[in-house]
């Protein structure tokens, strides 16, 4: 794969983001890389836990590649956007735990993309968390909606997505947005031990549970499939 790399550490996935230069943006090609991905993640055996990280400290991801998007004919966006509403609901029910390790800025779909997983720990030191969709003029899909409806409280939802307001670290922290933060060097040891022992869970019943608290993406992913 050109932009990201999958490997083993134990009983942990990881899967590292590696195009830096271009933040780590999103285009159809990128798109099948991470449905690659998940083919080979939905296959595996056993218990298991997925850690999805970059190997830039500047950017996590920093959604659709807006500069390449213009490029491309008019009914490109929709098709991405078909694709990204798929790929992000394997995210969002992948039949194994899931930690984001948010190296850098994580903005618009990369901002949803952090929403899908089980946790997100992020650095504490630089880097925003933030839904910049209301400011590049590029509106969320119905099915990115349901999946970012639950990451904080109602009112928090509202400014964050109204506003385009950026997060820091510990201003993520707060709003309840990230499950912890740490600094640089501490970030992945400490995203891999919570990896590490969420990996021990039983995998079955972990995805039940799982499934069970997104049932209407359960739907949603069973809708697009039809």
């Amino acid at each position: 794969m050109a932009t990201m790399k999958l490997k083993r550490a134990g009983s942990v996935y990881i899967l590292t983001l590696t195009n830096g230069e271009l933040a780590n943006t999103i285009t159809t090609d990128v798109a099948g890389e991470y449905n690659a991905a998940l083919d080979e993640l939905e296959a595996a055996k056993g218990n298991a836990a997925l850690v999805l990280t970059s190997s830039d400290i500047k950017f996590w991801c920093n959604g659709i590649n807006l500069r390449w998007l213009l490029a491309q004919p008019p009914d490109c966006f929709p098709k991405l956007a078909a694709m990204l509403d798929r790929m992000f609901l394997r995210l969002a029910l992948l039949n194994m735990p899931t930690v984001g390790c948010l190296t850098g800025h994580t903005y618009a779909g990369g901002a949803v993309m952090a929403s899908t997983l089980d946790f997100r720990i992020m650095r504490e030191d630089r880097g925003f968390f933030c839904f910049s969709e209301v400011d590049v003029k590029v509106p969320f899909t119905p099915v990115m909606h349901e999946m970012i409806g639950s990451l904080a409280d109602p009112p928090t939802l509202r400014e964050l997505l109204l506003t385009g307001r950026r997060l820091t670290g510990p201003e993520a922290l707060a709003a309840k947005v990230v499950s912890a933060v740490y600094p640089g060097e501490d970030l992945l040891p400490k995203t891999m031990e919570l990896a590490e022992a969420l990996s021990q869970k039983d995998r079955e019943t972990y995805t039940s549970i799982k499934r069970g608290m997104r049932r209407r993406l359960v739907k949603l992913q069973k809708n697009l499939h039809k």
